[in-house]
């Protein structure tokens, strides 16, 4: 009994803790609505340092939490000049939001200090994120296109209807689809991750696969091209005065007859193609 009790006062005490680093005076907040709410909106947001989370919902507002990060590491000369005193954290992170006729740019001061964005949008959204550092991107439950890359973070998207163009540089790119545009290319790759991507099983595209250090993976049967592989030249003499031509060395085939393209590319991984269950 009394180890209990211990544990429960454990519980209590890093629950209080948690509501104090988490309290809503650290948490910039808006919602915002777009001008014709009833019509498909799209997102602009621009970190520098920092995340993004977004998901999808049954509402007309988008709502936006920023959060600023705590400095972890303080210079060990910051230290001697302020020995003994009280830091005070700097919570502050510009939130801003511009709006105009449905489509919205998100602003916060990411270059200043690592910054994390919790966003909440309608249903029917599109959005282009683009992050730098310290940050991953993940996405959930909308429907739209997505125009998203990632310099030195993961890019996981989830239940996602419509159309991607993704890229991340130095991590993994995970993205499941609950339903595809049957018009729409797509492109997914990183260069040191892998490229890991769920479908309905009735998708239907022209697919162009290249993985230069790792393996090709699909549960989709892939009908490979007969035809001769494309040859690619690249014709300088002009400025160097070199001419040079190569065979693409990426795969190309189609699934379930064919339909748009969708490339898959990666320099350091591979590429995971699977069919939902």
């Amino acid at each position: 009994m009394k180890y209990k009790n211990l544990l429960n006062s454990a519980l209590f005490f890093l629950f209080i803790l948690s509501q104090n680093i988490f309290s809503a005076d650290e948490v910039d907040r808006l919602a915002v609505k777009f001008t014709n709410p009833d019509k498909p909106g799209f997102i602009e947001v621009s970190l520098v340092n920092g995340g993004v989370t977004a998901e999808g919902y049954n509402g007309q507002e988008v709502i936006i939490e920023a959060q600023s990060r705590t400095r972890e590491i303080v210079p060990e000369e910051t230290k001697r000049k302020v020995d003994g005193m009280k830091r005070i954290p700097i919570t502050t992170t510009g939130l801003s939001v511009e709006e105009d006729d449905n489509r919205m740019e998100i602003s916060v001061d990411s270059w200043r200090r690592t910054i994390d964005l919790n966003i909440r949008v309608p249903y029917n959204t599109s959005m282009k994120v683009h992050c730098v550092n310290s940050g991953d991107i993940v996405i959930q439950n909308v429907n739209g296109e997505l125009d998203i890359n990632n310099v030195n973070g993961k890019v996981t998207l989830q239940d996602i209807s419509g159309s991607v163009m993704a890229h991340a540089l130095n991590k993994d790119l995970i993205v499941t689809f609950k339903k595809t545009d049957p018009e729409k290319a797509m492109s997914f790759s990183t260069l040191n991750g892998d490229v890991d991507v769920t479908f309905p099983d009735n998708l239907k595209a022209n697919v162009k696969l290249k993985s230069d250090n790792g393996e090709i993976y699909s549960d989709f049967e892939i009908k490979l091209d007969a035809t001769p592989r494309k040859v690619v030249e690249e014709n300088d003499r002009n400025k160097s005065g070199k001419y040079r031509v190569k065979i693409d060395h990426s795969v190309q085939g189609k699934i379930n007859g064919g339909g748009p393209e969708f490339q898959f590319t990666t320099f350091n991984g591979d590429v995971i193609i699977r069919m939902k269950k």
